[in-house]
């Protein structure tokens, strides 16, 4: 039976000037490097509601990528994803200015203390009325590590055994520190909340010992809705246990089919349903009236593309110089030196069937990525597929900021509406409540973290 559900909508961006398309900051329509401007940030989040997309997927990292050829030099001097802000600081104005459309930020299990987190997820919960995600990430950069005191990176698969302590920690911080009765705010007697409800989560472990209480009342949604963007077996394995959304950049509709088989079916191991979880494609649209106009444009566009800063950005991704590789050298062999995002490498092994792939072929998928580049009815016809595929929704990455969005909620938008590929308008509730209509506002019983209500 074919699907006749809406599909999912975001702005995917970076606190930066240069995120996934370097050197498009420097096209002339570019506002890119207004990045520390609220103004900016605040009409995105406009563009956003005006067009009824549904959230605003704010990707992060919290170092340097690694070297290329023997140096930072190339991504400080391109914008490699640096200068970068942090992301959560932007999301309380964008709330302010705005009613339904939610906020996913991304946040490393070693930039931030789980119990120091929880409490700033938690903020924003309230600030925004219960419209908040985390997409959760365990990072792969070397100088992020070492800025943080750790002497070296993390062993890939270890970094996800951390990170089942931290969403641990925070589970217990979210869910189980306060009882639903715990706050009373009753001016006649003068209690604000009552003792006997809030409890300390007491957790010792491997790497934290959290007393608590949680500092934060609970918040719309308790747990904010949890991203993630793991693509290896352990990082699918993590996001079959604990995301609601997973975010992808999987390629042609048929290889997102067979990571969303592969991910149910992890999930479903865990105790999981199969619509529990929200498949997120990663997209980038050019879009014009007819094709010509589209190709003409995209040609244009790739005028500006900065291959060297391209490819500093796939080096720091795998943590891999790729500058000094061969480029027939096979990605099978290849895959196996990766310290870092190995799904990507994955990604493009599979989407070569007919040879071995090669650092050759990383390197063209890192200068194009996913591109849907047509009118707005032959991008229509491609949603159609991916939403056939399983595909839930869709992360929209830039290549003009906001010019990339404007096109999509002004020209796109219309005709998926028309054909029911998008909503015409928002549902009531929580970011929680919008992705998972007839559900509440907290996760459901099932899922891993519901173990820790009910502390005391």
């Amino acid at each position: 039976m074919s699907r006749t559900d809406p599909l999912l909508f975001n702005i995917f961006i970076m606190n930066t000037p240069s995120h996934i398309s370097p050197g498009m900051w420097r096209h002339p329509e570019s506002r890119a490097i207004e990045y520390n401007s609220l103004d900016l940030w605040v009409e995105m989040a406009k563009i956003a509601e005006r067009g009824k997309l549904d959230g605003i997927f704010i990707a992060d990292i919290f170092g340097l990528y690694g070297e290329f050829r023997g140096s930072w030099d190339v991504i400080a001097e391109r914008a490699v994803q640096f200068p970068v802000s942090d992301p959560s600081v932007l999301i309380s104005a964008m709330a302010h200015a705005t009613e339904d459309v939610g906020f996913v930020y991304t946040s490393s299990i070693l930039q931030a203390h789980p119990f120091s987190f929880a409490r700033a997820a938690s903020t924003l919960d309230h600030l925004t009325k219960g419209r908040i995600g985390w997409n959760v990430v365990t990072s792969v950069s070397k100088n992020g590590s070492r800025s943080m005191g750790l002497p070296t990176i993390v062993d890939h698969d270890e970094r996800y055994r951390w990170a089942e302590e931290y969403t641990e920690v925070t589970y217990k911080l979210w869910e189980g520190s306060w009882e639903d009765e715990a706050v009373v705010k009753d001016r006649d007697t003068g209690l604000f909340s009552d003792p006997r409800k809030i409890h300390k989560i007491n957790h010792v472990g491997e790497r934290y010992s959290v007393e608590g209480p949680h500092l934060v009342e609970p918040s719309p949604q308790r747990t904010p809705v949890l991203f993630q963007a793991g693509a290896s077996s352990a990082g699918m394995a993590f996001a079959a246990k604990h995301a609601e959304g997973v975010f992808m950049i999987s390629g042609p509709p048929q290889a997102s089919a067979a990571k969303i088989e592969k991910v149910k079916a992890l999930a479903a191991q865990a105790g999981r349903r199969p619509d529990d979880i929200r498949f997120i494609e990663g997209l980038t649209f050019i879009v014009g009236s007819t094709e010509e106009e589209a190709r003409r444009k995209e040609a244009e566009y790739d005028e500006w593309n900065d291959l060297e800063a391209q490819m500093a950005v796939m080096s720091g991704t795998i943590g891999v110089d790729l500058s000094t590789s061969d480029p027939d050298e096979p990605l099978e062999e290849l895959i196996q030196q990766v310290p870092g995002m190995r799904g990507v490498i994955q990604l493009v092994i599979d989407t070569v069937p007919d040879r071995p792939a090669t650092v050759a072929d990383l390197l063209a998928f890192s200068a194009k990525q996913w591109r849907v580049t047509g009118t707005p009815e032959s991008i229509a016809d491609k949603l159609e597929e991916y939403r056939a595929a399983g595909v839930d929704g869709i992360n929209i990455m830039s290549m003009l900021v906001p010019g990339t969005y404007t096109d999509f909620v002004d020209h796109v938008a219309p005709e998926l509406q028309q054909r029911g590929l998008m909503k015409r308008d928002y549902q009531p509730g929580t970011l929680r409540e919008k992705l998972f209509p007839g559900r509440g506002p907290r996760l459901e019983e099932h899922h891993v973290a519901a173990k820790w209500r009910n502390l005391g």
